[in-house]
């Protein structure tokens, strides 16, 4: 009786630990199926992110071109950069230079101001002195005239003088040289009167003409 109440409790915990093993399995089961769901979950995700990362990558290869365009455009910048660089150098030694030119055209205008007040001065000096040599010539042509009338008149009276001019004697008391005859009418002595020659000049004094002299005939005017 004895065993078999002890078989009776060894089968209610044999049943009792079945029944336990059973719910381990059940919880065991519940929980392999949620692992599979979170597993078939977990594929899906990693299929759409295999397909983020396709298309990413396929955008990534048509983005390449426009890298290198980026590059090349980079490359360009800094070219451009180095040539802005060296035009502004140059910029700098053009406005140097200019400055420069500047303040030599501005000292040279000056020069050219100061030289231009000095051929003032030189031509009104000049002025002057054409007035005053315009001057002086009007007297000297004025004198010249005074002389020539005065030496027509000292000629006028030579003449005359010399028509009264006794003939020189020699020793035998006739004269020393054969008087002038006209060649003409034979006439001699008064008849006889000694002019200037306008037509041959010996010299000038200053601008006066020294003229030869000729002998005309009174009576017959005979100019020899």
């Amino acid at each position: 009786m004895v065993k078999l109440d002890k078989n009776q409790s060894l089968l209610e915990k044999t049943a009792g630990e079945g029944q336990a093993k059973d719910e381990v399995i059940n919880n065991l089961t519940s929980e392999n199926s949620g692992l599979k769901n979170e597993l078939e979950g977990s594929k899906t995700k990693i299929g759409e992110l295999e397909a983020s990362i396709t298309a990413a990558n396929e955008k990534v290869a048509e983005l390449e071109p426009l890298s290198q365009k980026v590059t090349e455009l980079e490359s360009q910048l800094s070219d451009a950069s180095n040539t802005a660089g060296s035009a502004q150098e140059e910029l700098n030694k053009l406005k140097s230079e200019n400055e420069e030119l500047t303040s030599k055209l501005s000292a040279s205008q000056a020069e050219i101001d100061q030289l231009n007040s000095q051929l003032t001065e030189l031509n009104n000096t000049l002025l002057q002195r054409d007035t005053q040599v315009q001057e002086l010539t009007e007297a000297m042509s004025e004198k010249e005239q005074i002389i020539e009338t005065t030496t027509a008149h000292l000629t006028e009276v030579e003449s005359e003088l010399e028509e009264y001019k006794p003939p020189d004697m020699g020793a035998g008391g006739f004269a020393s040289e054969e008087r002038i005859t006209c060649p003409m009418c034979g006439a001699v002595g008064s008849d006889i009167k000694t002019v200037e020659d306008k037509g041959k000049v010996l010299s000038y004094v200053g601008h006066i003409p020294m003229y030869a002299k000729k002998h005309v005939c009174k009576k017959c005017g005979y100019e020899f």
